[in-house]
């Protein structure tokens, strides 16, 4: 959506066009339940997230400035909501990353299979089943490391953001991306590199 046509929209928006509501959840909203489904991982929970999202962004759309997009203070508003339905669950016992790290040998040496060829990302994006394979993977981690992966690399917030959305220190949100990463790329390895026969 151009800018002139967002500030119009927002503007039926401030005085409750209903046609605007509408227009509002058609223009954004699977754009913004595909966020949801991301971090909540359950279609029920990822609607009921964006529902959230959309009568909060109806609520306070008096406080909306501009100085974002209005996409993109609608996805800060979804990746909210979500966050507060994730916490909202009971909480639980996290589960360990150390499963998934990747393993090194007594000298310090990694312990992973003989590689003969490494498929190329673009080639590997290029399937289906690989980034299907890959959102399996995002799957397999433990919430609290998924979800500071999926906020920084996937929804492209920074350290400092990313922190706040969660209640996190930068420090620890460096230090679970790092981990996160480092177990997805250990579990990523089966379809990017081909054993030896």
């Amino acid at each position: 959506m151009d800018v002139s046509n967002e500030k119009h929209l927002v503007v039926r928006l401030r005085a409750g066009d209903q046609a605007s509501y509408k227009q509002l959840i058609t223009t954004y909203g699977g754009r913004m339940l595909a966020v949801a489904r991301r971090l909540v991982r359950n279609e029920e929970d990822a609607r009921d997230s964006v529902q959230d999202a959309f009568l909060q962004a109806f609520r306070s759309i008096e406080k909306f400035e501009g100085r974002s997009s209005l996409g993109s203070w609608l996805h800060r508003i979804v990746v909210n909501a979500a966050l507060m339905r994730i916490r909202s669950r009971s909480r639980r016992r996290e589960d360990s990353l150390d499963d998934l790290l990747p393993q090194f040998d007594a000298d310090g040496n990694r312990i992973a299979p003989e590689i003969e060829h490494v498929v190329s990302l673009e080639k590997l994006l290029e399937s289906r089943e690989a980034i299907e394979f890959v959102r399996r993977a995002i799957d397999q981690l433990p919430e609290g490391y998924r979800n500071v992966l999926l906020i920084r690399d996937i929804e492209g917030y920074d350290t400092k953001e990313t922190a706040a959305l969660l209640g996190l220190t930068p420090g620890a949100v460096k230090v679970r991306l790092h981990r996160a990463r480092a177990a997805l790329k250990t579990l990523l390895e089966p379809i990017m590199l081909r054993e030896r026969p």
